[in-house]
């Protein structure tokens, strides 16, 4: 898959969505934002966590959103692998499914 083509198709798909529930999205937009605060948890553990939902709900959109949200903030490849192990233990089979797709949506977003 090509993640950058996959997500640039998917922000059109939301903006067409968003046309059509604009307050639906705001409040999403507004949720998120509070809830990516720094507080107790910093905006990259919280991407981490994101991320381990959005596999364990095999989210591929989401997957997208949230690796390209922490190659924004810095994460490291292996921080990235240890985080995918932890999402693979607590999801077996499927979980193992949607890290790899994580993985390469990481090395293709990083230019790793």
């Amino acid at each position: 898959m090509d993640w950058k083509s996959f997500l640039s198709d998917t922000k059109k798909s939301f903006a067409n969505l968003n046309k059509n529930i604009p307050e639906t999205f705001n409040g999403f937009n507004h949720m998120g934002k509070e809830a990516k605060k720094n507080g107790e948890l910093n905006e990259k553990t919280k991407e981490f966590i994101a991320l381990g939902i959005a596999i364990a709900t095999r989210c591929e959109s989401c997957i997208g959103f949230h690796v390209a949200s922490l190659v924004r903030l810095g994460a490291t490849k292996g921080e990235f692998i240890e985080a995918l192990s932890m999402a693979s233990y607590m999801g077996g089979g499927p979980s193992i499914t949607y890290s790899a797709k994580a993985l390469d949506a990481y090395e293709q977003l990083s230019n790793n």
